[in-house]
């Protein structure tokens, strides 16, 4: 049932989004120092710390401009289709993306050279949600239409659409179970931000139950916006060196790892080993600040490719701590245990759907809660895991049979064949939001 905002909810819900714009306000100094700590991490970038402060980097181009925001790489690059269409259905349109994250950004600068109109996309980092920095950014891009991607909820921000009459769509509306109920205090602050939206599309109809039961009211179309993403994008190039240095030997490889789970992945290279001497194992961290801190779990250190290190004949582990490199490393149709999801990590899991569309063969653990629908449709083409002895066991014969590993592969990508009209249903309707 939904949960439409009453006379109470409404006044309580603005009570709420005044207080979190008083705390925000109050909170900017804090944020200003944190953001250059972040800085020193490499979780930001110079050019990034006036930019979420909502200062612009460069010129807002005349005519229709659409936003679309999303917070990471998974999102990134699950957008990347929309705009193509976006840019394809309007050769006026100009569109602007933010995301919330470095390595988001880098992602962006690496796909769009490959897109038809790119000299219509603009990249910033998104606002932090402070009044005063989002209306700053708002009222220096106008843009006429927005699009906040998964679950992307923030206040302030949004408070300021609505004031400004941008429509705002949520794409792939994501809401778990758990941050329902973590939202059950502010209810009617929730409340008061889904009802903005002029359109949700939510990831699934277990997502869209909870959205429309936490306020959302024009939830038009429940697709994973992630269905049609198409392989992730390589350099040929870039892919003929890489098999050049792996010199046919057996790989496999570990993705977007997260801490938790890397011990247990290097017990699993090893117990392969064991059967298998001249197996290689590709460790890609999500974060790839973390290669240090993995390498230092082994002695001697592996090579780690941060460092322009490649493995030599005697390496079983190979860290790849570098950024925009999954859809290389992914290419080569080597089995992938997707991360994020083995015993001792926070988990979540991430998007399988991507090593499937590349022909790899997919093993994950099983914590997969904020992918259970990709999971769902990838059927028995997934192999579940959850010890280093469990992940040997999958390995062993996909890498001593090159036959195998092809079957299984294959298996995968007819599982995860994107859908070839979902993205311009999408680019349509924010068109339609934008231009009424």
């Amino acid at each position: 049932m939904s949960h439409r905002p009453t006379i109470r909810g409404r006044l309580c819900g603005a009570m709420l989004g005044a207080g979190w714009h008083g705390l925000s306000t109050l909170l900017a100094p804090i944020l200003r120092v944190n953001l250059r700590r972040r800085l020193a991490h490499g979780k930001e970038t110079p050019a990034s710390l006036p930019q979420r402060r909502g200062l612009a980097s460069r010129p807002r181009p005349p005519g229709l401009l659409a936003w679309l925001h999303a917070a990471s790489v998974g999102e990134t690059v699950a957008l990347m289709p929309v705009v193509q269409h976006l840019l394809d259905l309007d050769p006026t349109l100009h569109v602007l993306i933010t995301t919330g994250t470095v390595t988001g950004n880098a992602i962006l600068h690496d796909r769009l050279p490959a897109m038809t109109g790119q000299d219509r996309v603009m990249t910033q980092f998104a606002p932090l949600d402070v009044p005063c920095w989002g209306a700053r950014f708002l009222d220096y891009w106008r843009p006429d239409v927005g699009a906040l991607v998964e679950s992307e909820l923030w206040p302030n921000l949004i408070a300021a659409c609505h004031a400004r009459h941008v429509p705002l769509a949520l794409l792939n509306g994501r809401m778990s179970d758990r941050s329902l109920a973590s939202w059950r205090r502010a209810a009617c602050l929730l409340a008061r931000m889904l009802s903005t939206f002029a359109w949700v599309m939510a990831r699934s109809a277990e997502d869209a139950a909870r959205l429309q039961h936490g306020g959302a009211t024009r939830i038009d179309l429940i697709a994973d916006l992630k269905d049609a993403a198409p392989p992730l994008p390589h350099d040929p190039a870039a892919l003929a060196e890489l098999r050049t240095c792996l010199a046919g030997r057996p790989v496999w490889v570990a993705a977007s790892t997260h801490p938790g789970e890397d011990a247990t992945i290097i017990a699993a290279s090893a117990l392969v080993r064991q059967v298998v001497p001249d197996a290689l194992t590709i460790l890609i961290p999500r974060h790839p600040e973390r290669g240090t801190d993995i390498a230092a779990l082994t002695s001697p250190a592996p090579p780690r490719r941060a460092l322009g290190q490649a493995p030599t004949a005697q390496d079983g582990l190979w860290i790849c701590d570098t950024l925009g490199e999954m859809g290389l490393f992914l290419a080569l149709g080597a089995p992938v245990l997707m991360g994020n999801s083995l015993p001792g990590c926070a988990g979540g899991g991430h998007n399988p759907l991507e090593p499937a569309r590349a022909a790899c063969p997919v093993a994950s653990g099983p914590r997969i809660g904020n992918f259970r629908q990709a999971y769902a449709r990838m059927e028995d083409s997934v192999r579940f895991v959850e010890t280093a002895q469990d992940i040997a066991q999958w390995l062993i014969p996909l890498l001593q049979s090159p036959d195998a590993r092809h079957k299984a592969g294959e298996c995968a990508r007819q599982h995860a064949l994107p859908d070839p009209t979902l993205a311009r249903n999408i680019a349509h309707a924010l068109l339609a939001l934008g231009l009424r």
